[in-house]
Parts: C-alpha cells; structure tokens; sequence
C-alpha cells in the first residue's frame, strides 16, 4: 500500500520592517478604513536594504532543517514571481547557504503566484517515486508596485518554506485536483519594470473565473463536494480578495451556508496575510500556515487550497490535517516574528523603496540593516553576493 503524501513541516519568514496602512493613507489622501476594511490589511511588511527574496527563502528554510536536518532532501525547488537573474536559479544561492550537499537538485518555478503550488505537485510525484526523499519547496517573493499608485497598499514581503514527504506531518494531501489556465493580461511585469503592471478591475475578475474553473475541474476529477471540505485556504493578494472568492464558489456550488457561516471557513487563514501583505508565490501557504497555527482543534479536518497565479493559472485540491500535527508547529516562534519587525514611517519606507530601484544594477554594495540569519550583499561585477550575517 503506497504511503500517504504531503506536507510535513512549513514555515515562514518576512521582511524586517513593516508599515502600518494608516501612514500611507495619510499620503496618499484616503481613510485608513479604506484599507483595514476594503482590503482587510492592516499593515505590510517592508524589506531591509540587504534583503531579498533569498534570504528570505532561506531564512524560512532554516527552521526546518534546524530541526530534522537535510537527510532525504534530493531536491530544492524554488517558486517566485520576482525572481533574481533570468538564467540562474535563486534556489542555488539558497542551497550554498543552506548548507546542503552537492547532491540536490535544484530549480526555479515561475508562473506569477501559483507556481509554489506546481512545485509541490511535482514534489509529490517525486516522493511517490521514492518514498525515502523528501522535497524542500521554497515561495518567496517580493511585491512592488508604484508608488502613490492604487496598488501601492497592496505591497508586502514574504517567503515560505515547506518539505513534500511520505506520511506527513501536517497535512496529507489528496490525489484529486482541478486546474484551470487562460491567457489573460491582469498582472505582469515586463523585463524592463521593477514593478508590476496590473489591471485591477480584470484581475479581479480573472481570479474568480479561474478559482471557479479549478473547482470545477476538480469534481470533474473525483473532488468532493463543497459541502464536504471544512476549510479554505484561497490566495490573498489582499484579505477581502478571500472573501469575494469564497462567495463565487459557494453561490457557483450551491451552497446554501449563510454568511456567517461561510466567512468562518476562510477567516481563520487571514491572520499572516492580513499584516504581511502579499507575498504572492507564499501567499496562500502563509494562508494554510494562519489556519493550522489557530486555536482550533483541526485534525481530521479537510481543507481546501486555492492557488491562483493572473495571466492565468489556477488549481484547486484538498487535504485532511494530520494527527499530530499541533506538534510541528511554531505558534509562538511565528507570532514573534511578526511583532519582531521594526516599525517605519513614511520618510524610512519611501527610502527603502526608492533604493531598491537602483540606477546602476550591476555593482553596488547594501548597508547593514538584515536581523536575519542571511543577508543580501549586494553586486559585484554583475554577480550577486549573499553571506551569513553573524
């Protein structure tokens, strides 16, 4: 009988600074409750000057392989939409720091926010082959946008790091899945841009076509009914996104759960997401991660993930929480680092931002800023430095 496959351990790491809402509504000339109720955030996460999506990736893998090591670990695939280099893996810097052995492979994964989730689809394929291997998954991503723009409290920073195994942990993750892909000019960056291009209003509408095809895809594939799953984890490029897209796919499957009843299947996963902002390939993992680090009992319990990545790719499944699982968690280390972070004003944040887009890429050297186990050096002669801070 072939083991049950899924999540076994997963955790987050996040910028060190962040933004309370309320200071950029005070620019940019809107209600605070503009935000905190119309996006459901209340604050962002901001980069230091010597982090990227590196070390936040390895940061977040860090934790796991302090506590069980990297024995098993063949492979490192590396999801994010705000990659570094356009031929060399971001995962191969974060091996080096990692410390893992020569004999992993390594790759990076793109397809906007969604490609996190193909990463764990191929990993559970892997470990189906080889029940002995694990996969190290990293999401880390970066969302920028411009600034004084509408979408520019829609930003955040944050990485998760998760490992695919055999008779997981946390999370078992069932065979059936739906997918769903459509050209759509929502949300791209061009080659040229440090910041994304979006189309919100058709983003919007993107998403909620794409989650609908997914969930249909995936009853057409032997899922469950809607009625039969307990939870949902959805993408949150802002919290209220969950929402509107939870009331499609309950009114698209019929459901006849009244509000309340609907919001208490999804407002357990907004607590991360709601103060990180978007962290786009990590997103609906730091989703799942709020849910599981909450004070409901959830073994047994079957819970949806709905990964959504605009241009459009998007796959709906589900799995059952382990027994156990309460005991691979960091409720405590997690909370900390959220309140960790070190708050900034507007003068600090338009700093950070505004060095961040560099006149000359190709060399330049960071200041210290990072309490982070790895920091970002900067470029010399086109090549990217990372190092250890201690």
């Amino acid at each position: 009988m072939s083991p049950a496959i899924g999540i076994d351990d997963l955790a987050f790491a996040t910028g060190s600074f962040r933004i309370d809402l309320a200071v950029l509504a005070a620019r940019l000339g809107a209600d605070p409750e503009k935000y905190y109720r119309g996006l459901g955030q209340s604050e962002m996460s901001v980069v230091a000057e010597d982090e990227d999506i590196v070390t936040m990736g390895a940061a977040a893998a860090q934790q796991i392989l302090d506590r069980s090591g990297g024995a098993g670990v063949r492979t490192l695939m590396f999801a994010t939409e705000t990659g570094i280099d356009q031929s060399k893996a971001a995962g191969v810097y974060a091996h080096r720091l990692l410390g893992l052995g020569p004999n992993v492979r390594v790759v990076e994964l793109k397809q906007a926010c969604y490609s996190a989730t193909a990463a764990m689809q191929f990993a559970v394929a892997l470990v189906a082959r080889d029940p002995s291997e694990k996969v190290l998954v990293i999401a880390s991503d970066i969302a920028r946008y411009q600034l004084d723009s509408a979408a520019e409290p829609t930003q955040g920073a944050g990485a998760v790091a998760f490992t695919v195994a055999a008779n997981p942990a946390l999370l078992e993750l069932h065979p059936a899945n739906g997918v769903y892909t459509d050209d759509v000019m929502d949300f791209w960056r061009p080659n040229h841009s440090t910041t994304a291009i979006v189309d919100g209003k058709s983003s919007i509408t993107a998403y909620l076509d794409a989650v609908a095809g997914a969930f249909d895809d995936y009853l057409a594939h032997g899922g469950v009914p809607f009625e039969q799953i307990d939870r949902f984890c959805y993408h949150q490029p802002f919290t209220k996104m969950a929402v509107k897209a939870h009331r499609h796919l309950a009114a698209r499957a019929g459901s006849e759960l009244d509000p309340a009843a609907l919001q208490a299947q999804i407002e357990p996963t907004m607590g991360y997401n709601r103060r990180i902002g978007n962290s786009y390939t990590a997103s609906v993992y730091l989703a799942l991660l709020a849910l599981l680090d909450g004070d409901e009992d959830l073994t047994g319990k079957r819970v949806a993930i709905a990964s959504y990545g605009s241009g459009a790719v998007a796959e709906f499944l589900t799995g059952t929480v382990a027994d156990g699982y309460r005991a691979g968690l960091r409720r405590a280390e997690n909370e900390e680092r959220l309140t960790g972070r070190t708050p900034v004003d507007d003068a600090a944040y338009l700093a950070l931002q505004r060095t961040a887009a560099r006149p000359d890429p190709s060399n330049f050297e960071t200041a210290r800023q990072t309490p982070s186990p790895f920091r970002f050096g900067g470029v010399r002669q086109d090549q990217r430095v990372y190092e250890p801070t201690a």
